[in-house]
């Protein structure tokens, strides 16, 4: 009786495996000659990284560094940041061509790729596409001030926008 139960049992399960596999399986592909719906739209592509309008050997050197939230701080900053270069910030060039500095909340620096967006933006950050989570858009840059803003809303807030002023003039 036992095994009689035991038998089923692994049968029920097997034919509801099987079932499983198949049904997976149809909702892979699709026949587009056979479905009366129209198809969903596809997912929007990554953009792709183009070139920044930026130059990471625009960026290397000491800067002086400090933030605002308030955009009618903005001069008052830059100000501060000049103060800063007594202890500047060193933005370093990279061994793949980036530029080396800190993500958010992160106590390492790190090689830093500038990146462009079809919108004409630039953004620095990891390898991947423009505007990623860890990524910091490029505010304006005059090649003397440089202000980034992080894209990810939580380190925005707690950092607001960074203003680097250069401490000496470029060699």
């Amino acid at each position: 009786m036992v095994s009689l139960r035991w038998s089923r049992t692994v049968s029920n399960l097997s034919v509801v495996a099987a079932l499983t596999v198949f049904l997976g399986g149809c909702s892979s592909f699709s026949l587009p000659s056979l479905s009366s719906s129209p198809a969903a739209p596809t997912e929007p592509g990554v953009e792709p990284e183009m070139p920044s309008s930026i130059r990471p050997d625009e960026l290397v050197g000491k800067w002086g560094l400090a933030s605002y939230q308030n955009p009618a701080d903005r001069a008052r900053t830059e100000g501060q940041a000049k103060a800063q270069c007594k202890q500047p910030y060193v933005i370093g060039a990279g061994t793949s061509g980036g530029v080396v500095m800190h993500l958010a909340d992160q106590a390492t620096p790190q090689e830093l790729r500038l990146k462009g967006s079809q919108s004409g933006k630039s953004f620095i950050g990891p390898p991947g596409p423009p505007g990623g989570e860890q990524d910091r858009e490029v505010v304006s840059f005059d090649g003397r001030v440089l202000i980034t803003r992080f894209v990810d809303k939580d380190a925005a807030t707690r950092y607001g926008n960074m203003v680097y002023v250069r401490c000496a003039p470029r060699a």
